[in-house]
């Protein structure tokens, strides 16, 4: 299963699909809430998915499992047997949570990863207006508490439960997902002995899906994912 990137379109990944597809490998492109076909026709972007408004995030994010883990019930009546999930940004988000409540994800595979939501919210130059929107009223300390329920960082514990094979793909000059937070990720990786690979490309968070960089990020994770379901 593929989970896209934050405000990304119905198009996005399909070519990376198709890769994954010669590989041998299925693959059900998930629409993220307010994302495509399901967002709101008063929006031109996926605002509602991520935004000042704390309770409708947490509500977003909760759907967005549930997508995932029904996804995974209708894969599996269709017949098949080996799952695994791989997420971009958000989708990354959306991804590790699944997996860490579901123990049919075998493969995991985490493009651009960071700890806590509102880290990424407050510290990262893509989310500056939704800090505007926050700051007057509330503090990064304040709002890590309010969103730990939707935070990779609170399950790791959960996470590590099942064994199952993982990938950390971050950018060096990202400045959404911010390095530090992508190194706090593996450093829990280690810290709960959980299988895991690590690839760091020299790019930024946006320019991962630019030339050279594309290819670059598209070939670890499909030679990731050829060589774990094969495994």
């Amino acid at each position: 299963m593929l989970l896209p990137n934050w405000n990304s379109d119905a198009l996005n990944y399909n070519v990376l699909c198709r890769i994954l597809n010669r590989l041998g490998i299925s693959v059900l492109r998930l629409s993220m809430p307010y994302h495509d076909i399901r967002r709101p026709a008063e929006i031109r972007r996926a605002d509602y998915a991520v935004s000042a408004n704390i309770g409708r995030t947490m509500d977003a994010c909760r759907q967005a499992v549930l997508d995932i883990r029904c996804c995974l019930d209708w894969l599996q009546q269709q017949g098949y047997e080996r799952l695994g999930v791989t997420g971009t940004s958000l989708g990354s988000c959306y991804a590790f949570l699944a997996a860490a409540h579901d123990p049919r994800i075998e493969v995991a595979a985490f493009n651009h990863a960071s700890t806590y939501v509102a880290d990424v919210v407050w510290h990262g130059q893509s989310t500056r207006h939704i800090r505007q929107g926050l700051e007057p009223q509330i503090d990064i300390d304040r709002l890590r508490a309010l969103w730990l329920a939707v935070s990779p960082m609170s399950y790791f514990k959960q996470f590590a439960r099942w064994k199952r094979k993982s990938l950390i793909v971050y950018a060096q000059y990202d400045l959404t997902f911010l390095p530090e937070f992508s190194r706090q990720v593996v450093a829990e990786f280690e810290r709960h002995g959980i299988d895991h690979k690590v690839v760091v490309l020299p790019c930024g968070h946006y320019s991962m899906g630019e030339t050279p960089y594309k290819y670059l990020d598209g070939w670890h994770l499909a030679s990731f994912m050829g060589k774990a379901f094969k495994g």
